[in-house]
């Protein structure tokens, strides 16, 4: 891969990173719950699947699933269902009293953490069709093909480590200022809400044409 093809691939990696979505929500409650070093866990899941998702590219699967209206529907709305089962359990989150001498946070299990990160990345057909559209126009069919997609999956990777690194401590910063079990609960619910509302987006998410 050319230098500057790699370079423009690696600014639009930033791009696609920080856009706001469901992998965003899912690193600042993780960050919101456990803390930083714990909820990190939850971005290490969301890269496993995203590469699993340039793997199906890659392979050519994606193709087929772009093309398949049942392969679409049933990946869109299990992730759908899981996104809403991630709001309920964050609307229903129990507060801890910290101002009445409460330190820990809770001790959410790490593999726990890596398979709620996977699924939320695995399950959105979406990301797949993007990737899709997007991957092919960084890559050179006159080379070889499988250094080309390891080195496009492993930048992608390494840019979406940083920036949900970033999601994930600002939300634990921000889990300081929240003292009372009053204030924990509304910031649960707000992040409830925001699952929910991608869950909305992604029932929304319709089949490219062909």
């Amino acid at each position: 891969m050319a230098l500057e093809t790699w370079l423009a691939f690696f600014v639009a990696c930033w791009v696609i990173s920080l856009s706001p979505g469901a992998g965003a929500v899912a690193s600042m409650s993780a960050g919101l719950q456990y803390g930083f070093w714990r909820g990190y866990w939850n971005a290490l899941g969301l890269q496993l699947g995203l590469a699993l998702q340039i793997a199906i590219v890659a392979a050519g699967v994606g193709a087929i699933l772009a093309a398949s209206a049942l392969a679409f529907s049933l990946i869109k709305w299990f992730g759908v269902a899981y996104l809403v089962f991630l709001a309920y359990k964050q609307w229903v989150a129990l507060p801890s009293d910290l101002d009445a001498g409460a330190t820990e946070r809770p001790s959410g299990r790490p593999l726990t953490l890596v398979l709620r990160g996977f699924l939320v990345n695995a399950s959105n057909p979406k990301a797949i069709v993007f990737m899709l559209a997007v991957l092919p126009q960084f890559i050179n069919p006159h080379a070889p093909l499988l250094a080309q997609y390891l080195v496009m999956g492993l930048t992608m990777i390494v840019v979406d480590l940083i920036v949900m690194a970033g999601y994930t401590g600002l939300a634990s910063r921000v889990l300081r200022a929240l003292r009372t079990p009053r204030q924990q609960r509304v910031m649960n619910r707000s992040f409830a809400a925001l699952f929910a509302a991608a869950a909305g987006l992604l029932a929304t998410v319709k089949r490219a044409a062909v």
